[in-house]
């Protein structure tokens, strides 16, 4: 049974699926909700209850295996230390793998039973079924599980992979799978570091300033080198062999992309989320050695810490007007992205063939597109796919709803493409996504099976004995399910090279690319077939003869040289991406003609042409200058932006003279400081400070701008300018050494206790006093009598920050009557008030539109984050659910000298920046000691003297904040 809601209707109307208009292009129509699961999808498709509880709970990743069967990986467990077990489902003996199967065909699962329980295993993310071997991602390590003889128990454990970071924590280890080439994929998360050596003894190091998020990720830190002499970055999408060696990062630099998908091309399509509240989620096509630019290129600074002035959040949160960085992609705004998946199956209906599928848990839906080539890149035109939302609703979605909003509760955390070709979406099924927390106490968890309407679907029988049945698997939608055919018939050799040869001719595209890996990995018949596809109509196939060449012939240069003048930019962009690695001297020549075919906009080639120069912009900058530039003030766009890209010190010169010229836009200035100020070399500190005598307008103010963000990072070893104006001081040294006077007494064991108490007071009442106390306090350098004096006085501190943080290590007179958020979330709140509430008592740290400070988390668009209660529970519980890059930290230096702040970068230069906006600028080798403290700096509201009803006010203020006119 369905309801429709018509485009006429007046209860819905947008309710939009989509039908081929041509073989690349959709339209939108209808959608229907199905009443059987409250899902709304496309009208030729139906969604059934294919299972639930209590044949499995919590399900964080899917996988299926040549029987059809789904594999389920359950974190019952997880967070245990935000989500008490009392009260709720937890599995003392570890979490679980489940397989559920549909033995009587008819669409419903009747079994479910345990593969494996292992106190090894705390919230596992990720699950592949590849033969007989059940591989599970659970930081630290990749676990294999073998099941030798086919009684779905493992009887092997081992331990593939070690070494990453992230234990219970879901910016972590993700799925491995296994790709069109027969080797495995798969990716990590921020929680570094990741520290991981092979099989063969290469040892990967990828790290970032990130931490936090979890009492397990205490440290991590950037600027770590691999053994391949490269520096990855957060967040990394890698291929090993199967045999676990040939580990190699194929992307880096992003926040946490839950999962990694290729399809049959061997396109990287993943999603990533942001730091909340900045709508900044992505889908993304990641190019091979792209770097996503979540952290500074080392990894030692956050985005906050490297925003240029007039900078846009989503443009500065990804670094997107950094030379080197890949574009975003499809930014979907707020959310919380999980699995993501790619139909290549004809069996759902030719038209969802080639579709991208991207879970977002935190907005109820499942996001489709259907990628089109765009230059070197691709454009992600997004469909809301499936959802338990009206179509309206889905862009106001909250990561957080009420018990009674069950329809919010559809919480999509990974999607697969099964035997039978449907689509299976695995739902964790909780109010609540984010803040590292749960509120479904059962553990409770659906499975949806997506198939045609009116079709009956059904998983095949493959025989992996024969040819045959070898081929059918390697057609089989379902990604894992191919390997077994890729290897058998691998195996083989060249007596399959006629058959898989066969595959060259049919219609779907996705199978021709399978049989072109394939061959390629068959001996000499199958190579040379593959070297004929480098002529194929299709440029998909020839990118992807040209890819499985690379894996199999160590000289590809013939190759290159060959499709160095493709018509497509996307084959040029794998001939690009092919040569970064390879000396200046063999590729010249096809460097040259790539570069020369750049167009001016394409940024995914720009940044391909940049990868495949890497480490040789100094003598190519001279032949690219010669073939391509002229006069530095006439510079076309194609060549204004190589020479951003590549920024070698041989350009410094033209770089100045185009950063101060008069006669260029504003943008064309702005991109040659941009180049000026990404060059490590004292020549371009001295034409920043030439530049500081412009009187172009703008141009000062933008040197100063370089200089004084780049004097604390890149440029902390060069001499600046004398007449460089200083930022403001924040703190005045003359209170710095009164403070350090009474700091000194008090640690004295001459001093009377008479006069410590007198010290201590008065320390307690200043700021930077207050922050000496505190450091004093974490290193129990202080006496119980000390901080029982200290108590009395310090809460009334004229810091925010000192009063929050004090309340870790002192008592505060009197205590506060606890707020009830049931009793406040039933007062009605008046909106007017709440506004007076916030400008009176937020602002100092919030900023709504244009109104406030950027300290705290913007509020601007708040309203379409949270409901009611949620949004009670960040107010009055703000440590609870901490966003990352809001911990506070205190660092005491070796002079005694304290500063307080929000860590924007970790490097040779500490940065923080304090709770008034100002920047404090610390040598790292001048601390003796941080702390990281777990409390929000946000005071509770009672701290503030707001009662329930002002917190009535407040919220109903708030929650109608929900566009970016607020």
């Amino acid at each position: 049974m369905k309801v429709k809601w018509l485009a006429a209707g007046l209860l819905f109307t947008g309710i939009t699926a989509f039908t081929l208009k041509n073989d690349y292009e959709l339209k939108l129509e209808e959608k229907y909700l199905s009443e059987e699961t409250n899902l709304y999808l496309p009208e030729d498709l139906e969604a059934t209850l294919w299972a639930e509880s209590p044949k499995f709970f919590n399900p964080t990743n899917m996988d299926v295996d040549a029987k059809g069967r789904i594999w389920i990986t359950e974190a019952v467990n997880y967070r245990l230390y935000n989500n008490k077990p009392k009260g709720r489902l937890t599995h003392p003996e570890g979490d679980r793998v489940v397989i559920l199967e549909d033995k009587d065909g008819d669409g419903k699962a009747e079994t479910s039973k345990v593969f494996v329980q292992d106190k090894d295993l705390v919230a596992p993310l990720g699950i592949s079924v590849i033969g007989n071997k059940t591989i599970v991602s659970c930081a630290p390590s990749v676990i294999v599980y073998t099941d030798e003889n086919g009684d779905d128990k493992p009887d092997k454990k081992e331990v593939f992979l070690t070494g990453f970071g992230g234990l219970d924590h879901d910016h972590s280890l993700h799925a491995m799978f296994a790709g069109p080439d027969g080797k495995y994929y798969f990716n990590a998360g921020n929680a570094g570091p990741h520290v991981v050596t092979d099989k063969a003894g290469w040892t990967l190091r990828s790290g970032s300033n990130y931490t936090g998020g979890s009492p397990y990720n205490k440290e991590n830190k950037g600027n770590m080198v691999s053994d391949d002499g490269k520096v990855w970055v957060g967040g990394i999408a890698m291929r090993v062999n199967p045999d676990g060696t040939g580990l190699t990062v194929l992307g880096h630099n992003f926040r946490n992309s839950y999962e990694l998908t290729l399809d049959s091309f061997g396109n990287m399509w993943q999603n990533d989320n942001d730091d909340d509240g900045n709508k900044g989620v992505r889908v993304s096509y990641l190019m091979e050695g792209g770097n996503m630019g979540y952290a500074s290129a080392d990894g030692t600074r956050r985005w906050q810490a490297d925003r240029r002035p007039d900078q846009e959040i989503i443009t500065a949160h990804w670094h997107q007007e950094d030379p080197g960085v890949l574009p975003l992609g499809d930014n979907t705004g707020a959310g919380s992205p999980t699995g993501v998946a790619f139909n290549e199956s004809d069996l759902l209906g030719e038209k969802y063939r080639g579709m991208l599928l991207a879970c977002e848990a935190g907005r109820n839906v499942v996001l489709g597109y259907r990628p089109e080539a765009k230059g070197a890149g691709y454009a992600l035109n997004r469909l809301n796919f499936i959802t338990s939302l009206r179509e309206g609703d889905v862009e106001d979605a909250k990561s957080r709803a009420n018990e009674d909003e069950k329809t919010k509760w559809f919480r999509p955390s990974d999607v697969v493409i099964g035997t039978d070709g449907a689509i299976y979406v695995a739902d964790w099924y909780d109010s609540m996504v984010g803040g590292h927390r749960m509120t479904d106490t059962t553990g409770t968890g659906r499975i949806y099976r997506i198939a045609p309407k009116g079709k009956k679907l059904t998983s095949p029988k493959i025989n992996l004995k024969n040819t045959k049945g070898q081929l059918a698997a390697l057609l089989n939608p379902a990604v894992n399910v191919r390997n077994a055919g890729f290897v058998l018939l691998q195996a083989k050799g060249d007596k399959v090279v006629k058959d898989v040869q066969k595959l060259l001719a049919d219609r779907n595209p996705y199978h021709r690319a399978r049989a072109t890996w394939l061959l390629a990995n068959l001996g000499p018949k199958g190579v040379a077939a593959v070297e004929n596809l480098l002529k194929d109509n299709d440029p998909n196939i020839r990118m992807t003869a040209f890819r499985a060449l690379r894996q199999v012939k160590p000289d590809i240069l013939p190759y290159a040289q060959q499709l160095s003048k493709d018509p497509s930019a996307t084959v040029r962009r794998e001939v690009a991406v092919a040569l970064r690695d390879m000396p200046l001297e063999k590729i010249q020549n096809i460097a040259v003609d790539l570069a020369s075919q750049y167009d001016g906009q394409d940024r995914y080639y720009l940044e391909a042409v940049g990868l495949a120069l890497t480490g040789k912009e100094e003598k190519i900058y001279p032949v690219l200058q010669a073939q391509l530039g002229g006069e530095p003030l006439s510079w076309n766009p194609r060549f204004a932006d190589l020479a951003w890209r590549l920024h070698p010190t041989a350009a410094i010169p033209a770089l100045k003279q185009r950063a101060g010229g008069a006669s260029l836009t504003d943008d064309q200035r702005k991109k040659a400081f941009v180049a000026l100020g990404f060059i490590k070399d004292q020549k371009a500190v001295d034409a920043m400070a030439d530049l500081m005598a412009s009187d172009v307008k703008g141009v000062k103010d933008q040197a100063i701008w370089w200089l004084n963000y780049r004097k604390a990072n890149e440029w902390s070893n060069f001499n600046m300018p004398a007449n460089l104006p200083a930022p403001p001081v924040a703190i005045s040294p003359e209170m710095q050494r009164r403070m350090l006077f009474m700091k000194t007494r008090l640690l004295n064991n001459e001093t009377a206790m008479a006069d410590k108490i007198t010290a201590a007071t008065a320390m307690a009442k200043d700021k930077v006093g207050g922050e000496m106390l505190i450091g004093l306090a974490a290193e129990k350098k202080l006496s119980p009598e000390i901080i029982a004096e200290v108590s009395k006085v310090i809460f009334t501190n004229p810091d925010q920050a000192v009063r929050v943080l004090a309340s870790d290590y002192f008592k505060k007179p009197g205590g506060n009557t606890p707020l009830s958020i049931p009793k406040i979330a039933k007062m009605p709140g008046e909106v007017v008030k709440g506004k007076a509430v916030f400008q009176s008592k937020c602002t100092a740290c919030h900023r709504v539109g244009k109104d406030g400070n950027d300290i705290g988390p913007e509020l601007t668009v708040i309203g379409k984050k949270f409901e009611k209660n949620g949004l009670l529970d960040a107010i009055v519980n703000p440590s609870a659910g901490m966003a990352f890059g809001y911990e506070s930290w205190l660092i005491t230096k070796k002079d005694g000298t304290t500063a307080s702040g929000f860590l924007q970068a970790d490097g040779e230069t500490v940065v923080l920046k304090g709770m008034g906006g100002q920047t404090y600028n610390i040598k790292a080798a001048d601390i003796s000691s941080r702390k990281q403290f777990s409390t929000s700096i946000m005071p509770e509201p009672t701290a503030l003297g707001l009662n329930e009803k002002d917190l009535a006010n407040l919220s109903a203020y708030l929650l109608t904040l929900k566009t970016d006119q607020n």
